[in-house]
């Protein structure tokens, strides 16, 4: 336990009125209509979109998974979410453009577009529940848990004592102000958080015990961890951290800001965008900080526990009052914050309530939005006011607050629950790639990939049957293998229920492809089908773009994962890699930028 002095307690007090005084000033203007309150009136710029977005991401939650990973696994370990990369550019360079032509309030309203019928009305009923609800609730416990775990080693409080204290100024100006309020607050966020994590990154490396970067990374506990790449002469790692996310987890897994095909808050702030290229900006924004620079400042902090805090019986030493159900190594990050000094402590204590806040009003705004457009309007009061409208939604922000947090005090780790929806997820992402340009997919398509992806994940992680299968000594399969499985027979699933099931109405598919104008071969047969009946469904004045979009992706691919890699090296000392793979960054981004401006033309 730290005390903090009153320079501490006034950089946090002061952060906090600022926090309240943005969410009052826009309650007025958030709370005229539901558009305003969960869209802000599709009118924001790329760069306030892309800055929310990485605000958004970066979680409290988050160094403390980076910490968990690293202190396992090092380095490489990180390539568990790094292969979400390309689902990212993925998003960027093809489903932007199409997320903002939809002109949906949510991306769950996509089911009544892209679907018909009474399937389309059920599913989107469920994803409203089982995503704005059950997962939203898992993800906010899990930030809440980071939280709890800061505020039990930092500042000696009990779980409900951060409970309360993080979250009932989060959840009111989450409730008044809205998404532009969520926005606003995002902006001031992102740079208290940005400015927080690298001074702690910096002060900590540079203490006696650690000897600065020279001395930290050839520690000897430290040495073996560097590495940016997994092990080749380990099999397992190697299968496990760079052929199934890059085979497989990357375009089949669905989590929360790396959805293939775009999904959750990421598409409410493409939809939010003043249009197709103000979407593409922020979310190719997002990609570049998130995976190339911000984890570094995490890796730097996670490295140096390794010399303070080597084990978990030195974290328990250090810190005997932390519950025993709390103990983890996601604990070293926190627990090597409690070694900075005033001023500085309080700057990272209000980075870390910042990267708090953000997330969790970002989840709040948006499970809300999902319970009052997809579930409340469509279901329960079609007729109801905007007034009515934004009021169920401040009392749905307000209700799931209060779930997240009962279920934080459940859980033991980030990691945990980063795994378990990371399973749950499995096998779904190919239909989110796939339905906007594959006519033949149905709603039931969906359906049976939510209900056997679920159904599949419960058995093998709840069950002795999955010790049965993928038990790494006595099991019938290796234990890397379980999520390919999953993927698998989910995958089998929706196929065959796809081809048992009748297609869409020729009307729903119409009307789809004459607001979208997805292109490809994959509806040639409802084009020409189209054509025959005289009816003209191509817009001959637009290109396709997705050839162009597919290689904007593989270049920008290349250029984040070399800025990535050349920020490591600089960071460790290799200099003269570090010089050629930058290099590789700057070639890569002139190819991209030619390639940009033509999928640009394509879509003015």
């Amino acid at each position: 336990m730290i005390n903090l002095s009153s320079l501490d307690y006034t950089i946090i007090i002061l952060f906090f009125t600022i926090v309240l005084a943005i969410g009052i000033y826009v309650s007025k203007k958030s709370g005229k209509n539901s558009e305003e309150f969960f869209l802000s009136g599709r009118n924001m710029p790329w760069w306030l979109l892309g800055l929310s977005m990485v605000a958004t991401t970066f979680s409290t939650d988050t160094p403390n998974l980076v910490t968990d990973i690293v202190r396992k696994n090092g380095v490489s370990g990180n390539w568990v979410w790094w292969a979400f990369l390309i689902t990212g550019l993925l998003t960027v360079f093809v489903y932007a453009k199409l997320w903002r032509k939809s002109n949906v309030n949510t991306d769950i309203e996509f089911y009544e577009l892209r679907y018909g019928g009474k399937p389309a009305k059920f599913l989107r009923k469920l994803r409203a529940v089982y995503l704005g609800v059950i997962f939203n609730i898992m993800a906010m416990a899990a930030v809440t848990l980071a939280a709890i775990k800061i505020g039990q080693i930092m500042l000696g409080l009990e779980p409900w004592q951060t409970i309360v204290y993080a979250g009932v100024i989060t959840v009111i100006f989450s409730a008044i102000g809205g998404f532009k309020g969520v926005v606003y607050t995002d902006f001031l966020l992102f740079f208290v958080a940005m400015i927080g994590a690298i001074g702690a990154a910096w002060y900590l490396v540079s203490l006696p015990e650690i000897g600065g970067l020279k001395n930290l990374v050839t520690h000897e506990n430290v040495i073996n961890k560097l590495s940016i790449l997994p092990d080749f002469s380990n099999t397992e790692a190697v299968i496990t951290l760079l052929v199934i996310p890059f085979a497989v987890q990357w375009w089949s897994a669905w989590y929360p800001g790396a959805e293939p095909g775009g999904g959750g808050y990421i598409a409410q702030r493409m939809l939010a965008a003043k249009n197709e290229n103000h979407a593409i900006g922020a979310t190719f924004f997002f990609n570049i900080m998130h995976y190339a620079l911000r984890p570094w400042p995490w890796i730097l902090v996670a490295l140096a526990s390794l010399v303070l805090y080597p084990d978990l019986a030195s974290i328990k030493e250090a810190f005997p009052n932390v519950a025993d159900n709390k103990l983890g190594h996601d604990l070293a990050y926190s627990a090597m914050l409690t070694k900075l000094p005033s001023g500085l402590l309080g700057i990272v204590l209000a980075s870390l309530v910042a990267a708090y806040m953000s997330t969790i009003s970002t989840h709040l705004n948006w499970g809300a939005s999902y319970i009052v457009n997809d579930f409340y309007k469509q279901q329960i009061n079609p007729n109801a006011s905007e007034k009515k409208l934004v009021l169920v939604g401040r009392v749905s922000t307000v209700v799931l607050m209060l779930f997240s947090a009962l279920f934080a005090l459940l859980l033991t780790n980030a990691l945990q629950l980063f795994e378990v929806i990371l399973m749950f997820g499995a096998g779904t992402g190919l239909i989110f790639i796939l339905r906007w340009f594959w006519w033949r997919i149905n709603a039931w398509s969906e359906i049976a990939a939510m209900f056997s992806s679920g159904i599949i994940s419960i058995l093998l992680n709840f069950t002795s049957f999955g010790e049965v299968l993928f038990n790494s000594e006595t099991g019938v399969f290796p234990s890397w293998f379980k999520f390919p499985f999953i993927v698998l027979i989910t995958t089998l699933v929706w196929v065959i229920t796809t081809f048992l099931t009748s297609p869409e109405k020729d009307k729903v598919l119409y009307n789809f492809y004459k607001k979208i104008q997805p292109g490809g071969k994959g509806w040639k047969h409802i084009t020409n089908k189209a054509q025959n009946e005289n009816i003209n469904l191509i817009n001959s004045n637009e290109k396709w773009s997705v050839p162009n979009g597919i290689l904007a992706m593989l270049l920008g691919t290349v250029f984040i994962y070399s800025c990535m890699f050349a920020t490591g090296y600089w960071i460790y000392g290799k200099y003269t890699l570090a010089l050629i793979i930058t290099t590789i960054a700057i070639v890569f981004a002139y190819l991209l930028i030619r390639v940009w401006k033509k999928i640009s033309t394509t879509i003015l």
